[in-house]
Parts: C-alpha cells; structure tokens; sequence
C-alpha cells in the first residue's frame, strides 16, 4: 500500500514538472515573439501617427485618431504601383529561371552518376564563399559590353544558371527520395527527363516551395542589384523606390516613412501565411531519409 502511494505521489509530482516545463517553455517563446514582433508593430502604429504625434517627447503608443490618409499620400507620392509592377515582374522571372535551373542541377548531382560528379558538386559549393562584391565590378563590365546595363536583364537572367546554396538544398531532398523508383521508371523505359517532370519534381514540390520563397524574398529586399543597374526611375523596384522617397526633399517625415515601409513589408508577410505550411514541411524533410 505504501509503495502504491509512493508511485502516486511521484506520478503526480512528475505531472507538475511536466506541466510547469511546458508553461515555462510557452512563456518563452510568447516573450522572444512579443520582442521580436515589437519593431514590427511599432512600425505599423507610427504609419498611422500624425508628424504631432511623432515629435511628442513622450512616446505615442496608440494613434488616436489613425491617419490612414498617410498610405494614401504614400502610395501618390511614392509611384507605388509602378513600382510595385516592376518588383512582381522581377520575382516571377527570377523565380521561375531559380527554380528550373536549380532544380535540374540538383536533379543530375543526385540522381545520374557520371564522371567527377562529387568534385564537381564540391567546386559548386565553393562558390558560395564568394561574396558579391568580388563578383560586381566583373559582372557589372560584362552586362555592359552585352548591353544589359540599365535593364532589368541583369537582375533575372542570371537565375536561369541555377545557385549553389539553392543546388545544395534541393540535391539533399532529391537524395531521400527512394532509388527503387526511378530504377522501376527505367525499367518501364522512362527517359531521365520524363522520370525528373513526373516522378522527382512532384514528390519535391514542398522543397521547390521552399527555393521560390527564399528567392521571392530575396528579390523582394532587393536593394544593392537594382541601384547598379536601373538608371531610369520609372523602372526602380520597391526597395529603390523606397530609398528614392525617403532622401526626396532633404528627407521624409518618419510616418510617411513607415507607411511606405509597411506598405513593401506585408506582401510577403501574406505570402509566408499562405505557404508556411509547405514552408516548414520542406525544411523540416530536406536532408531527411523518407
């Protein structure tokens, strides 16, 4: 009887750590996201601010009332849409040349043996440790003699040549996919090409998902590419559009600012809700035995 008691009482004494290690962990989590969440809100709060609200000693928590006239201004002043248009226009492009080249690559570095194909796959690595600015100036001469500079060219068709980090990603979800199937494919007589289109590419759809936000994103934030290469304003993006308005007139008032600000940022806010499923799903099983 007393042992029985004993059992009880450590059974519930471990029920207590368990729950106190789980509240624990929640209030861990909901303050790192409060902290990390915090220049995100503040930013939307001052957007609707008055320039009075902003130059209080005091800080102004809430708006009372909200200027929503201020994205009205921004979206006038700013040439938004146009700019808009232009950033869709390079994220569709860059994104689609990513993900075919990529893709493709990675399928022959994981599925096809062929001679030196692991050194070559390591020399593909190595480029990655190669910043941008050491490639600038070589890259910006070589657009010039083809004509490029002051269009869109240099800023989407290098996509079309695949890179190593998205190569790297992609190869290492592709190898958890089972030998066995396409052996069986080429066994029925499926060309390489057909096996890749109807066998790899549907089976790594959550990893393609992955390699188009993370270039969607990059493309988006873009803002060093097109300041070498886009001369003419009406053909800026976003993030140069951004900068363009803020040093307009000597500068512009910190609301105005954040409006144009919240405006760039939530486009691909939306977007990370409607794919953070197949997001997370593709980070997780990448480099994982299935």
């Amino acid at each position: 009887m007393a042992a029985r008691e004993s059992l009880e009482v450590d059974a519930g004494t471990l029920t207590t750590q368990r729950i106190l290690g789980r509240v624990a962990t929640y209030a861990a989590l909901l303050f790192f996201s409060v902290l990390f969440l915090f220049p995100l809100v503040w930013m939307l709060t001052t957007s609707l601010k008055s320039i009075g609200e902003i130059n209080t000693s005091q800080p102004v928590w809430f708006p009372s009332p909200p200027q929503w006239e201020n994205y009205k201004i921004v979206t006038a002043k700013l040439n938004f849409w146009r700019y808009a248009l232009n950033t869709v226009m390079l994220c569709v492009l860059t994104v689609t040349g990513t993900v075919l080249s990529c893709s493709l690559a990675a399928y022959g570095f994981s599925r096809i043996k062929w001679p030196g194909r692991d050194k070559l796959f390591i020399i593909t690595l190595g480029t990655m440790m190669i910043p941008f600015p050491v490639l600038m100036v070589p890259l910006y001469a070589l657009f010039k003699e083809f004509g490029w500079v002051g269009t869109f060219k240099p800023l989407w068709v290098p996509a079309f040549f695949a890179s190593a980090y998205n190569i790297f990603l992609l190869r290492q979800f592709f190898m958890t996919i089972p030998q066995d199937l396409t052996d069986a494919a080429v066994v029925d007589g499926c060309s390489e090409f057909r096996i890749f289109w109807q066998m790899i590419i549907p089976l790594a759809r959550s990893a393609l998902m992955v390699v188009g936000l993370f270039c969607f994103m990059a493309v988006w934030n873009d803002f060093l590419g097109p300041l070498i290469y886009l001369s003419n304003e009406n053909d800026f993006t976003l993030a140069l559009g951004l900068q363009a308005f803020q040093s307009q007139h000597g500068g512009t008032d910190t609301n105005l600012l954040m409006a144009a600000g919240s405006v760039m940022v939530l486009p691909v806010i939306v977007l990370f809700f409607f794919t953070q499923k197949s997001f997370i799903e593709g980070i997780s099983l990448t480099g994982l035995k299935l």
